[in-house]
């Protein structure tokens, strides 16, 4: 039967059969629809790897891209930790992290309660990890937590006093990897280590903070030649944070290789750079909705579009699945830069500025420093005013028992003396 059709075809031509150029004109759109989602989804990791006893440290696991490279590495074998802002006893959080270990037959999944946009919590973290003899092991961190004010919203703060974007784009990360330098410096020299930043192609559009603004002159022309914007521009502040996070990734993979181990043997430390691309998460759902209800309509309207041209989650997490797995990174010089499964250059050369990282992580510590010693002010303040009002609330209420106590006496003493005056009687 399909050969006399197809003979029919090709003496009589497509018009011979019933609805034969309907058919033909679906037959080519599907065609084209399949492959420009086979384009848009973008490379899938062709990697693998044992992941079992490997112990890997995620931020920004529980949504989004995030959410799905946990999968991907639970699912063989790995040892995750999750640093989330969520109460480790929230029963809906509870539930998840149950569900997960049943998804992916893996037990070894657990949450540490860290709020990235607080450095006095991520200090307490860090702190209690490091502070462990022997080193506690650590094969991976991989840095997913993102966020992104939509287009015309406004700035917020972290309680540090941070732009929120900025705090916790990048400072959350300087700070939990200064911190956690030691346990990575203190791994076997036999492991494979790896640190994995996630970023975003909207780096080519950012601009380096004024150095000069945040107390000292900077000595490199390139940072002077783009200056801090003055107003408040959630598109820019995101694109800067990017960029300056992947500075700091070149500085950080140089700041391990410089250190000399007591052993002798060369660092294992290696830091992996990845672009994942755009994807459909609640991150760029709220950038694409403006984080308006009107937005959210338009959205729905336009979700085939966003269909095709966007990857899923899961497909944004290939290329971190594939810097976590991929053999050759475990080895060689750090500080690659991935997307879609393949070593890409930098666009913008001022990420490999020597004297832009050293004048990038000279103020990005004092900035911390000095946040930390505000924030240590704060609460001491705030502890003593506590103290204060529960010594007077333990003052007032030990005064009313004393009063009730005392009217109680009054009334028992005042019992004895009616009972005489009847006997008198």
């Amino acid at each position: 039967m399909p050969i006399h059709i197809f003979a029919q075809v090709v003496f009589d031509g497509v018009s011979a059969i019933p609805f034969g150029w309907a058919i033909t004109k679906a037959v080519a759109g599907f065609t084209v629809l399949y492959l420009l989602k086979w384009y848009f989804n973008g490379a899938v990791n062709g990697s693998e790897r044992n992941m079992h006893s490997k112990v890997v440290m995620v931020t920004g696991g529980t949504s989004g891209i995030g959410a799905e490279v946990v999968k991907g590495l639970a699912l063989r074998g790995a040892q995750i930790v999750m640093l989330t802002q969520q109460p480790l006893t929230d029963p809906f959080f509870v539930d998840y992290i149950m569900d997960l270990r049943r998804q992916c037959n893996n037990e070894l999944i657990t949450a540490e309660h860290v709020d990235l946009s607080s450095l006095h919590s991520i200090r307490k973290f860090a702190t209690k990890w490091v502070d462990n003899a022997p080193p506690r092991r650590l094969d991976m961190i991989i840095l997913c937590a993102n966020t992104r004010t939509p287009p015309g919203g406004k700035a917020t703060q972290t309680e540090d006093g941070l732009e929120l974007t900025w705090g916790l784009n990048y400072m959350a990360n300087f700070h939990l990897l200064s911190i956690l330098s030691p346990a990575l410096r203190a791994q076997p020299p036999d492991r494979d280590v790896r640190i994995i930043f996630g970023t975003c192609s909207s780096y080519m559009g950012g601009s380096f903070p004024d150095f000069d603004s945040a107390g000292g002159k900077s000595k490199s022309k390139d940072i002077k030649s783009r200056p801090k914007p003055m107003a408040f521009t959630p598109g820019e502040v995101y694109a800067t944070s990017k960029l300056v996070v992947m500075t700091f990734a070149i500085a950080f993979q140089k700041h391990l290789a410089n250190y000399a181990r007591p052993d002798k043997q060369p660092m294992n430390a290696r830091v992996i750079i990845v672009d994942p691309g755009w994807s459909r998460t609640p991150g760029m759902q709220r950038f694409l909705t403006f984080g308006s209800l009107w937005g959210l309509a338009l959205y729905l309207f336009m979700w085939p579009m966003w269909w095709l041209v966007l990857k899923s989650s899961d497909q944004g997490a290939q290329t971190f699945l594939y810097a976590a797995m991929e053999e050759q990174y475990g080895r060689g010089e750090g500080g690659q830069f991935l997307k879609e499964c393949r070593k890409y250059k930098f666009l913008r050369p001022e990420i490999e500025d020597e004297a832009i990282q050293k004048r990038l992580w000279e103020v990005s510590e004092s900035t911390v420093q000095s946040l930390e010693k505000e924030s240590a002010l704060r609460r001491a303040i705030e502890k003593k005013t506590e103290e204060a009002t529960k010594a007077k609330e333990e003052k007032a209420r030990l005064k009313e028992i004393k009063t009730e106590a005392d009217g109680k006496t009054k009334g028992k003493s005042a019992i004895p003396s009616t009972k005489k005056d009847k006997k008198g009687k």
